[in-house]
């Protein structure tokens, strides 16, 4: 603690006798050298995923939480600052009668019960109920500051059913996010479906959208079931169409997010950050 930058040879390491303790300090100064070797959080945040990722998941987690925290230092839309954490908390989702509901995966898992937060736990977990009939706290504009008085407990749900302010609010954080690590301007709109049938470019904003965009993109057939997975659609356009690839210019860049097999949302951020179609120039 009173030299936290000081290197640490494997010779002293080793001198640790319990093997998980040895590990684990190993995890903590490979996370620590790749932070020293950056120019900035931003920088090593973006290396990361040059090569082989070698850190644990929550430590990029907790990354881009503090870089969220720093793109929405001063925003005052509570619905902004709640649908900034999927990026960096997984959700669990619950599609009932249309409408489509995140909840905090890690605290949908502590109270599945709903024994603190009423029908919380059962709607999420069991999806029993219509949404009009329960007394979760749906954050809305007219309830948003709700958010405010209990942001760090985690324990509000949102809406990203088409047409709902949430959905929007997430669109505002996925540009701000471009802007602040590519310092590109870009437009994202929530769409039903995608129209063109063969489009020139799509991003998946997590492991099973991507695989889902990239199967119906090569023609292959996708099951409803699986289909039904996607959560939302979007459309992206660059401000300037110069600063996208040359072949795809003025084209729409279209995005997914979906939840896997057991619900649960796992979003992926650095996705777009790595497969935007930029122009090289």
């Amino acid at each position: 603690m009173q030299a936290p930058r000081r290197p640490v040879p494997k010779q002293e390491l080793e001198l640790l006798k319990d093997p998980d303790a040895r590990h684990n300090y190993e995890v903590v100064l490979r996370f620590r050298d790749r932070l020293l070797q950056a120019d900035s959080l931003e920088g090593c945040y973006r290396n990361l995923f040059k090569d082989s990722v070698d850190i644990p998941p929550l430590f990029i987690e907790q990354m881009a939480h503090v870089v969220l925290r720093n793109i929405l230092d001063g925003c005052d839309d509570a619905l902004q600052l709640r649908a900034a954490e999927i990026l960096f908390r997984e959700q669990k989702a619950t599609i009932q009668d249309g409408h489509v509901l995140l909840a905090d995966l890690e605290t949908v898992e502590m109270h599945a019960s709903g024994s603190q937060y009423g029908s919380l736990g059962r709607l999420i977990v069991e999806a029993q109920g219509a949404t009009a009939k329960t007394n979760l706290d749906v954050l809305d504009r007219q309830n948003a500051a709700l958010y405010w008085e209990r942001e760090s407990r985690h324990d509000t749900v949102i809406s990203l059913t088409y047409g709902r302010p949430a959905l929007d609010a997430f669109c505002r954080v996925l540009e701000a996010w471009i802007f602040h690590f590519l310092n590109v301007k870009v437009r994202i709109e929530p769409i039903r479906n995608i129209q063109e049938p063969r489009w020139a470019w799509h991003i998946g904003l997590d492991a099973e959208a991507t695989a889902i965009l990239n199967a119906l993109w090569a023609g292959e057939q996708v099951d409803a079931g699986r289909m039904r997975r996607i959560l939302a659609l979007f459309r992206l356009a660059f401000d300037n169409p110069d600063e996208m690839r040359r072949d795809i210019a003025g084209r729409s860049v279209y995005l997914a997010l979906a939840a896997g097999e057991d619900d649960a949302v796992r979003m992926k951020p650095q996705n777009l950050l790595l497969n935007l179609p930029l122009n090289e120039a």
